[in-house]
């Protein structure tokens, strides 16, 4: 068996402030207050909000590092990691995690280019801060359905009763507000055995009911001191303020975010889970309206998939089928009317194929609607703008269109597989996906860090600190080399507006200029996610 706490540094004159030594015990000796297995210091003690915890290297090396419990609890007692007499991981050469082991956000870099962000390797550590016969953990599930949830919730417990010997988690019956408004439910590996086989989530969930001084109180009382937190970004911003209340309080519990979405719109992470079933879910809708399309004349199958604000699903399903003619996105604006608009493009095609596909996103679109048919200032108990359904308008519009136009009777069929696709078990490469998140996050909780979300950063999982993942959303960059690959698939124009369409038309006999927007460099996220994919598995190996 390799060197359990290899000494030989990757990363040249660190300094981790307020972390671990080098091999993953803790700089600090300062006592603290220990009852039922819980550690408190004062009320009071610590601001509400900690500063992030930025090591500067050489080069140019920055690390993002996330919170531990000894910054806001010193001198915390250490234990051996029990995964070193765990059979399962005798095989495993070195099956601790070096304390410099970092992950670059960026790969692809030019010559004399600074090292750049990183963040902390996920992984188990040598030594943990908790008593396993004293864990006491919880999960709760918030926010929309999503494939994948039971995998998570099943491999969290299987992860903490298999690997470390915890025996005590409860389940949060129907999101944040199950924390102080329902009762807890036991999870054992028994009871979870076959959840995965299920969509939806076993513990319930719901929007909103984020009442942190009541949430964190119900934590306190029941003496959990690791809580799991799975949801999307409104969810993990709830989670980092009940981390900061936590800290606030002196309390010895670890606060881990599962990232949740559909969508893919979580920043830095390659992907969320889900999103993979989502696309090939998707596909049996598309086959289904290209079938329909195809089998009378000049049809038209429109379908809509989700995107409130990130077109991922519909980028993806579109270059993945390769039976969609146009497919539209929250990112990339069109119009309908006029030379260059979407009516023209679709006359074009059925005169040119006699059918067409057309996958619009859920969010695609929204500004073209009437400010009568328009709910832009309200939203749900998450904070999400509310939308019409722009498919249903879309198609009527284009019905519409057609009848007045009479040049050519159309038949278009509608069909809306959302909630279908977000309701559905997970597949294979979202079940090992899940299952590496929910491990990854165990270990860094037994590790004792905390305020953190899990995720992979270019094919390796990280522990990154929430403000990172709540600073904005992923959103398809339309002058990335991805979304070039989709109009080059589907030969779509790429709808600029009419207002430029008449100025263009004034300036033809000018000189041409530099155009605005060009191509962007290396390492985008699309990019990324497309070589992640092709690699099938291997994005997400620890």
């Amino acid at each position: 068996m390799g060197s359990l706490c290899n000494t030989s540094s990757p990363v040249p004159a660190l300094k981790f402030r307020g972390g671990l030594d080098r091999c993953g015990n803790p700089n600090s000796s300062v006592g603290s207050n220990s009852k039922n297995g819980s550690v408190q210091l004062p009320m009071g003690s610590f601001s509400g909000n900690s500063q992030p915890k930025i090591v500067t290297g050489e080069a140019g090396y920055v690390l993002e590092d996330v919170p531990h419990l000894i910054d806001y609890i010193p001198d915390l007692p250490t234990l051996p990691n029990p995964l070193q007499d765990n059979p399962a991981y005798s095989v495993v050469k070195q099956y601790f995690v070096n304390v410099d082991d970092t992950v670059a956000q960026k790969i692809v870099v030019h010559k004399g280019s600074p090292r750049g962000t990183h963040f902390r390797r996920a992984g188990p550590r040598q030594k943990v801060y908790f008593e396993s016969d004293e864990v006491r953990a919880c999960i709760v599930t918030c926010g929309g359905l999503c494939p994948g949830l039971n995998t998570v919730i099943r491999e969290i417990v299987c992860g903490l009763h298999h690997m470390y010997g915890v025996k005590k988690v409860l389940g949060i019956d129907g999101g944040y507000r199950g924390f102080y408004a329902r009762n807890t439910i036991a999870l054992t590996p028994k009871t979870v055995n076959d959840i995965h086989k299920r969509g939806g989530t076993v513990l319930g969930t719901s929007r909103g009911g984020h009442d942190t001084g009541k949430i964190v109180d119900s934590i306190q009382d029941r003496g959990i001191n690791q809580v799991y937190i799975i949801g999307g970004d409104g969810t993990q911003r709830g989670a980092s303020v009940i981390y900061e209340e936590i800290r606030r309080r002196g309390l010895k519990v670890a606060v881990a975010g599962i990232p949740k979405t559909i969508d893919n719109d979580i920043p830095v992470i390659d992907k969320s889970f889900g999103f993979d079933t989502a696309v090939e879910e998707a596909q049996r809708a598309i086959n289904a309206a290209h079938v329909e399309s195809d089998s009378i004349e000049n049809g038209i199958g429109l379908v809509k998939l989700m995107g409130r604000y990130s077109g991922y699903i519909a980028m993806y399903a579109t270059l993945a089928s390769r039976d969609v003619d146009c497919c539209l996105i929250p990112e990339s604006p069109f119009y309908l009317e006029g030379a260059g608009g979407l009516f023209e493009y679709i006359e074009k095609r059925l005169k040119e194929n006699g059918h067409m596909v057309i996958v619009i996103a859920e969010g695609a679109g929204q500004e073209l609607l009437s400010e009568v048919l328009r709910s832009s200032h309200q939203q749900d108990a998450s904070g999400n703008k509310l939308l019409q359904d722009v498919g249903l308008w879309i198609s009527q519009s284009i019905k519409d269109h057609f009848s007045r136009q009479k040049k050519m009777a159309i038949n278009l069929k509608y069909i809306d597989p959302t909630y279908m696709i977000r309701a559905i078990p997970s597949n294979a490469s979202d079940n090992v996906y899940c299952t590496l998140l929910a491990q990854s996050a165990v270990h860094g909780a037994m590790a004792g860090y905390t305020g953190f979300t899990v995720g992979p950063v270019n094919g390796r999982h990280c522990y990154i600190p929430f403000y990172r993942i709540n600073e904005g959303q992923n959103n398809v960059v339309i002058t990335d080399r991805m979304w070039a690959r989709l109009l080059s698939s589907t030969n779509q124009p790429s709808f600029i507006t009419a207002k430029d369409v008449i100025e263009d038309s004034r300036e033809e006999e000018e000189p041409p200029k530099t155009p605005k927007t060009q191509m962007s460099d290396d390492n985008s996220t699309d990019d990324k996610l497309m070589v992640n994919k092709e690699m099938n598995g291997h994005a997400v190996t620890g």
